[in-house]
């Protein structure tokens, strides 16, 4: 597809790497569904949409409803339905993956959701108002799927985002190959529809302080995901390009990224599969990814390796970075030292050792850095109580400070954090802090 379109005057290097569905083709796939009683495709979301009942709307043309019982389920369906590792969740427990191919219900879910941003009633309508006040901080999945959930309740919510523009990693983090810009700008706008109070600009620790809000709020909501991309801690790491930094300016001012014929990734998470391909696809000649373990232990999804050797993208496994080569300011290699895999670590994953002797280079002119991000330092900054550095929440998402909640990826202590895990944590922070604020009138 790409050697087709690339002629193109209207091809996009990072557009939305599937198109749409056609109406023939949505209803040809949604004609396969089994509709299984307790489905397992819906037992594998984590947010438990009522996957065969979508579907069966939109085999009946319905798709209103369909978008509908989405939306019931998870407020961001639109993210999710692109972002998804569907091949992990539902469609890799669909019944039909066996023998078959899986319906393509993330496709499906995007259909019935490009629908329900094209009409202009909306979905949903806040119950009579309650009285309460909440605030919510970080405007990425959580924080919105929280508000929603509670605006719907009748409270009234107010979202504080230090960025200009909501969203999170969904608006900024996300290539837009994957997720365009003005899908998840579109979510945040449809939430504040349901009376939702956006202030832009305010940061926790900054301009906003917690006393203050939880004097002038029932309840406080801390979406704020992760810090800043780790630090090496290597000679020359200066000249390192931020990951996220690099996925931002490809998607919000593409024309200012300068994008390097030789360039390196140091990671093997999706952050780093998302910039080798920004990086391949807007034309750099030669593109490695950097690794310290092997491709057992990688932390990118199968699919999403799949995909980036698909690309043309070299690894360079079982490789530590320990300095940058430069010349008058500029990148030309990359040191590194060969490893090897030892007893399993804190992470139960092999821990990569240094085989002595072995350093050698890796020549580069640009090399980027995704290696994960810090933990939150509002923990620290707040004195929360903290798991594995993580915010401590409670199986009500409650921090140690009453009536301060928490969820999505700054709680993520165990498991992979993923954008419908936070979506859920939301949802459930939202149930909880209701119930808060029922029980105490």
């Amino acid at each position: 597809m790409t050697e087709t379109l690339a002629g193109s005057a209207n091809y996009n290097p990072l557009g939305e790497l599937l198109p749409p569905l056609t109406p023939h083709e949505a209803a040809v796939e949604a004609a396969r569904c089994l509709m299984c009683y307790d489905a397992p495709c819906t037992q594998a979301c984590p947010t438990h949409i009522d996957i065969p009942k979508f579907i069966k709307k939109i085999s009946t043309h319905n798709l209103r409803g369909s978008a509908r019982t989405i939306l019931e389920s998870n407020l961001l369906g639109a993210t999710c339905a692109r972002v998804c590792p569907v091949q992990e969740l539902c469609e890799g427990a669909c019944v039909l993956g066996a023998e078959h191919k899986p319906i393509a219900i993330g496709r499906l879910q995007r259909y019935a959701m490009d629908y329900a941003y094209g009409q202009a009633t909306p979905f949903f309508s806040p119950a009579p108002a309650t009285g309460k006040k909440v605030a919510v901080i970080g405007t990425g999945p959580a924080g919105l799927s929280c508000a929603g959930e509670l605006a719907k309740r009748g409270h009234s919510v107010t979202l504080f985002e230090k960025r200009a523009l909501g969203g999170g990693l969904s608006t900024y983090g996300i290539i837009g190959l994957r997720e365009p810009v003005e899908v998840a700008l579109a979510e945040v706008e449809m939430l504040s529809k349901l009376g939702i109070t956006v202030e832009a600009g305010r940061e926790l620790g900054k301009n906003l302080n917690l006393p203050d809000l939880q004097s002038a709020f029932a309840a406080v909501f801390l979406g704020v995901g992760l810090g800043a991309t780790t630090t090496l801690g290597i000679p020359g790491e200066e000249y390192i390009l931020d990951g996220l930094e690099y996925i931002e300016v490809s998607k919000m001012d593409r024309q200012k990224l300068v994008v390097g014929r030789n360039v390196l990734v140091i990671g093997a998470g999706n952050t780093a599969i998302d910039c080798a391909t920004i990086a391949k696809r807007l034309g750099a000649l030669h593109v490695t990814m950097i690794y310290r373990r092997s491709e057992k232990e990688m932390t990118a999804y199968p699919h999403e390796y799949d995909f980036i050797k698909r690309e043309g993208v070299a690894f360079s496994f079982l490789t530590q970075p320990v300095g940058v080569r430069t010349d008058n300011a500029s990148v030309k290699a990359l040191e590194c030292v060969r490893m090897r895999l030892g007893a399993a670590d804190a992470s139960g994953r092999p821990a990569p050792e240094p085989v002595p002797g072995s350093k050698f280079s890796l020549a580069a002119d640009q090399i980027v850095k995704a290696t994960g991000q810090e933990k939150p330092s509002l923990a620290t900054l707040l004195k929360l109580k903290t798991n594995k550095g993580y915010i401590q929440v409670s199986d009500a998402f409650e921090t140690s400070l009453p009536g301060v909640y928490a969820g999505g990826d700054c709680v993520r202590a165990h498991g992979a954090a993923s954008t419908v895990m936070a979506v859920q944590d939301g949802k459930l922070a939202a149930q909880a802090i209701h119930e808060r604020l029922v029980a105490h009138g």
